[in-house]
């Protein structure tokens, strides 16, 4: 319960600008990389349901051409809206970088349940609710289980799970699993 509370939002500012620090020089070749093979906007945001229920604006690289008629749905690399640099950016997740910096301002947090949108939380049963205790991560235990492979239920299980049993050693393991499913794909991290 102390590292809940208290611990967790320090490890999430000091791991957070420890990452930064790292990866600046990549999101500085994505956002190159975006300029030069698609027209619009670096930066794609959206409205996201966060810790308790609270909305607030997500920040990822655009991986998709810019189409203001688009219907929400859920997306994946192999989609012909996401342009050549998009799928690259899409496979090494480095697309989600920027959420680094929801991080360091306190809206999400490094590991967590992924933050949804407003109509999946209205579709959730009531037990799932509870993924809105905690703040929202850039990984969670769905994503290193088989992410959008998995249906809504079982990634929100693996959410309510992650909520029960959240600690520093669980953290850890989560965030090295993300490093091998960045390197080798989510297919070969699918829960049975």
């Amino acid at each position: 319960m102390i590292y809940r509370v208290y611990t967790k939002r320090i490890v999430d500012i000091l791991f957070s600008l420890t990452v930064l620090s790292m990866v600046w020089p990549i999101i500085a070749i994505a956002v190159l990389a975006i300029k030069l093979s698609s027209e619009g906007p670096i930066f794609f945001t959206q409205n996201r349901v966060g810790l308790n229920g609270k909305t607030f604006r997500i920040y990822k690289l655009r991986t998709m051409s810019v189409d203001v008629n688009r219907q929400i749905k859920q997306t994946s690399q192999a989609d012909s809206e996401v342009f050549g640099a998009g799928k690259i950016l899409r496979r090494l997740k480095i697309d989600e970088l920027p959420q680094i910096f929801n991080v360091l301002i306190g809206d999400m947090s490094m590991v967590g349940p992924r933050p949804c949108l407003e109509v999946t939380k209205q579709e959730m049963p009531e037990w799932a609710l509870r993924r809105f205790e905690l703040r929202p991560g850039m990984t969670g235990l769905a994503q290193v289980s088989g992410n959008v492979s998995l249906s809504w239920q079982k990634r929100w299980e693996f959410d309510v799970c992650y909520v029960e049993k959240c600690s520093f050693a669980t953290d850890v393991r989560i965030i090295l699993k993300t490093l091998f499913v960045v390197l080798f794909g989510e297919d070969r991290f699918r829960s049975a």
